[in-house]
């Protein structure tokens, strides 16, 4: 159930790219939000409560609600018009949370894909903050990021989960070098998006690229 969760999640963050990417309504996504992260709260819930409830299997299961609370709030965001700079601010605590999460993955569990993708969601939180509480023009660059992890973090894991191949030694190989792949375009991208500011800057200001919330 938690991989379904993930996979849904998946769905979310490849919508929410296309709302920073002007290629969907803040709103008709925020709806889908809204069902997503209501899912990500009691799909976690329940598991929880059927586990052991010993440390590691609450604190794996804890780790879901980050998603469906960022999607609760992206979507009444959305839905009622509100300013983002409270969902950019939990973002920002959301990020740190998720070094965390990567840290124990890399140091603990000696997990190297799943520390890679605890930082990379880090990163994405962080552009979220900088984007609705800071006020960064950033909305082209963080759909980008968004579109790419929707599918490398969680979309197409989920259904290497689902269909029993993720365990599989030369599948975690090749998804290390996916998610590298995946970080030297990200950094690759933040060079042009720098550069496109420092010119725009020269030019004079320009406009917010969408009015939608930066998510």
């Amino acid at each position: 159930m938690g991989q379904v969760g993930l996979l849904l999640s998946g769905a979310a963050l490849f919508l929410n790219s296309l709302v920073l990417m002007g290629r969907a309504n803040g709103k008709s996504v925020g709806v889908f939000n809204l069902f997503v992260g209501f899912l990500q709260i009691v799909i976690p819930f329940y598991l929880i409560v059927v586990s052991d409830q010993a440390n590691w299997t609450v604190y794996g299961y804890a780790a879901t609600f980050l998603f469906g609370l960022t999607y609760l709030y992206v979507g009444f965001t959305a839905c009622m018009g509100l300013e983002g700079n409270g969902l950019g601010w939990f973002s920002l605590w959301v990020s740190v949370i998720a070094v965390v999460y990567a840290v124990v993955a890399a140091l603990h569990f000696k997990d190297a894909v799943s520390a890679l993708t605890w930082f990379m969601w880090a990163f994405l939180w962080l552009l979220f903050f900088l984007g609705n509480a800071l006020g960064k023009r950033i909305d082209g660059y963080v759909g980008k990021v968004a579109f790419v992890q929707s599918w490398v973090t969680l979309t197409v894991p989920s259904l290497l989960v689902l269909t029993d191949v993720w365990g599989v030694p030369m599948v975690q190989r090749l998804w290390t070098y996916v998610l590298l792949a995946s970080i030297v375009y990200f950094l690759f991208a933040l060079r042009s998006v720098r550069r496109a500011a420092g010119e725009g800057n020269s030019g004079g200001a320009s406009a917010h690229p969408t009015g939608e919330t930066n998510m």
